[in-house]
């Protein structure tokens, strides 16, 4: 329950303000006299004031003055009778949330006060939410030097208090599973589970079983009752990554979760109810894929209900630096070493397209810091790399090429450098590519890739 202070010489103000405010869920105090208001005002915690500009002893801006560099932290609303709007900017310059002119309605007051509270919630969010970034071990997504990225990780903050569903939408690598979890930390939901799964990583056979659980007898091998991972995420959050995978068999079982909040097992005949923010990210458009036929139109529309693009890093290059010095410091602790980058390591790094987007740039860090073994990481470092000299051009179409010919060059590349990071662990280059074994396998086979 929020505290709201009232410092006003009137006592039927003062009662009258009390009730409404009171009836309206705030705890209410109150002062007629500016000076022994603001020496409460700076002893107890209140989220709110409100407070005349006309007092005696002690006006309202010379409160607000005294108030704010006593270190203050509560939202000042000041109301007056006198001065219009000239007394309004006066009160906003002394630093005033806001300006109530007498008379008001009540309307208005509750109104204001409201919206002092969600305009506090908001910094709150957003404060808490950059720290998080700055010290979250998965903030590799996050750096935002970038207009577009800045515009994204806005949205993030006011999105996250809300329940609605969020589509992420970025190439593979750009950090849309950072951006689902930043969302998740900032919300109310964030001492609660954060469950992802990659609609492309399981079988479609089994996915259903995995989402929504399943009873004991409901097929070969089910020997026992257990929970989906729609439960399991019950209270939290659940990223359905590459959602744009998912059979339209289970796209129709999704739409009704999304829209009657229940979810039914394999082999149950009841449904239950569920708790859970639905988030979804995808590497495609989820509209060709309407258009194809592929995906259901009412349920994109379920799912766009707020979307957040996640740029390629060639198109905010301006990251690239500053992320850049992030892996590098953190692979340090992480190695134990004081991990730096070199000018000219930090311009060839700048100047490279980086089809794999930022889990490329930090991979490449991680090699060329595990493999040179310098404390300083060069440019012949990482252009001695052989992961970065298949995949670290862009390849574009030739002369009298199709565009599908320098989409299949990007592909193989991008391919060649995952294989060879990896070893030749088609699992993990998967893992790596954000795409399933069995695309692995199939694009591999149509592109030539041994």
């Amino acid at each position: 329950m929020s505290r709201v202070l009232i410092v006003d010489d009137e006592p039927g103000l003062r009662q009258s303000l009390g009730l409404l405010l009171g009836d309206a869920g705030y705890e209410v105090a109150a002062e007629s006299d500016g000076r022994r208001a603001l020496d409460r005002a700076l002893a107890e915690p209140f989220d709110l004031v409100l407070c005349d500009v006309r007092m005696p002893r002690l006006g309202g801006l010379e409160f607000l003055r005294g108030y704010l560099e006593g270190g203050g932290t509560a939202l000042v609303v000041m109301m007056s009778a006198y001065g219009g709007e000239d007394a309004a900017l006066a009160a906003m310059k002394e630093g005033a949330y806001d300006y109530i002119p007498k008379p008001f309605r009540p309307d208005e007051v509750v109104l204001t006060l409201k919206k002092a509270e969600e305009r506090e919630r908001l910094r709150r969010t957003v404060v808490g939410l950059r720290a998080q970034l700055d010290s979250s071990p998965d903030a590799r997504a996050l750096v935002a030097e970038s207009p577009a990225m800045r515009a994204a990780l806005d949205l993030v903050t006011r999105v996250a208090e809300h329940r609605t569903t969020v589509l992420i939408m970025g190439e593979s690598g750009t950090g849309k599973e950072v951006i689902a979890r930043a969302i998740h930390r900032a919300s109310s939901r964030a001492n609660s589970a954060f469950i992802g799964i990659n609609c492309a990583a399981i079988p479609e056979n089994l996915l259903e079983s995995e989402l929504f659980g399943y009873m004991r007898g409901a097929f070969t091998g089910a020997s026992a009752d257990k929970a989906g991972l729609f439960e399991q995420a019950e209270g939290g959050t659940l990223l359905l990554d590459e959602i744009g995978e998912l059979p339209l068999g289970l796209q129709a079982k999704l739409l009704r979760v999304l829209q009657e909040g229940e979810i039914r097992r394999v082999g149950d005949q009841r449904t239950r109810r569920i708790d859970v923010r639905v988030l979804a990210a995808t590497a495609r458009s989820l509209r060709d894929e309407v258009a194809s036929g592929r995906f259901r139109e009412d349920l994109f529309y379920r799912l766009n209900v707020v979307a957040i693009h996640l740029p390629p890093l060639d198109e905010r290059r301006e990251d690239i630096v500053p992320l850049a010095r992030h892996f590098a410091g953190r692979l340090g602790s992480r190695l134990g070493l004081r991990l730096d980058l070199s000018e000219d390591a930090l311009a060839w790094l700048a100047a490279q397209p980086w089809p794999g987007n930022v889990r490329e740039l930090e991979h490449s860090i991680e090699r060329a810091a595990v493999l040179s073994g310098h404390d300083t990481l060069s440019a012949e470092d990482f252009r001695s790399q052989p992961a970065v000299a298949a995949g670290g051009r862009r390849p574009t179409a030739s002369a009298g090429g199709t565009l599908r010919d320098a989409v299949d060059a990007a592909e193989r590349a991008a391919i060649v450098a995952a294989l060879t990071a990896s070893e030749g662990n088609r699992r993990t280059a998967a893992k790596q590519l954000g795409i399933s074994v069995r695309s692995l396998f199939y694009k591999m086979e149509r592109l030539g890739v041994d």
